[in-house]
């Protein structure tokens, strides 16, 4: 399919006009950013492996009645989408303290939480993306209060199955980021899922080991990356068996890095 004109382009994604009106083609670059984009490199295959890892995720989703902007995947790279009106929200879901949770509330990184937490951020690159309520959404009308009663059950829908879903292949579901967006039907909006659900937004740990096998081993200096991405790829049974390179072994890892 020829590539058409630029719409936009983040820190992992670039959004391709589509070849339909109301279409998106969606491109996954290798990019790697932490910290609001402070700090920048590159994952060796990342850009393939999220695309495979997320129209997944979005295919089993929708079998449950999770609506989303996925369509289909078109290559290694690119998948085509529904264009939405994003809501300018990132929706965090919170089974075990780790991260920001962690350093905000001195709660010990690894600590199963009494409950799921959902936390709402304000997408602003230039702010930080700060932390919201819903006192703040409701003020500003980012979103109805309707459309955040949809938000939350989807989020709980989601975080439900995917922590099944890890769980059949010995991986912890730790946290993840979701976005949403409307789609228009004359003046009625709908609230479906967008962007992807990949190891760049989930913090995803080894059931046995708590290794983890998402982008803090970007962020922390780790190593091993593209590694884990595979192995994420490879339990879900996205990678053939016996590949060497789809094997995530960190003790050999940390052998090549002499640790």
């Amino acid at each position: 399919m020829a590539r058409r004109r630029q719409i936009y382009e983040g820190k992992a994604k670039i959004l391709y006009e589509g070849p339909e009106p109301g279409t998106l083609i969606q491109y996954f670059k290798d990019d790697a950013t932490a910290f609001n984009a402070q700090k920048k490199g590159t994952i060796n295959g990342k850009g393939v492996l999220n695309n495979r890892i997320s129209e997944h995720i979005f295919t089993l989703l929708d079998t449950i009645g999770v609506p989303t902007h996925f369509i289909r995947r078109l290559n290694m790279r690119e998948q085509l989408i529904r264009q939405v009106e994003i809501v300018p929200i990132e929706v965090v879901v919170r089974n075990i303290a780790a991260g920001s949770l962690s350093k905000r509330l001195g709660i010990e990184e690894g600590v199963k939480l009494p409950r799921t937490i959902i936390e709402y951020y304000y997408k602003d690159d230039a702010l930080g993306d700060p932390m919201i309520s819903d006192e703040h959404i409701a003020a500003f009308g980012w979103a109805s209060q309707e459309e955040m009663h949809d938000i939350a059950d989807l989020a709980i829908r989601v975080n439900d199955f995917l922590t099944g879903l890890f769980a059949g292949c010995g991986i912890k579901l730790v946290d993840f980021k979701l976005e949403f967006g409307r789609v228009w039907d004359n003046d009625y909006g709908r609230i479906i899922l967008a962007d992807e659900i990949s190891p760049d937004g989930c913090r995803l740990w080894d059931m046995e080991t708590n290794e983890k096998m998402d982008k803090d081993r970007f962020r922390r200096d780790l190593g091993g990356e593209a590694e884990a991405y595979q192995e994420v790829a490879r339990r879900l049974g996205l990678l053939p068996e016996g590949e060497d390179s789809a094997v995530l072994d960190m003790a050999t890892h940390r052998k090549r890095r002499g640790k």
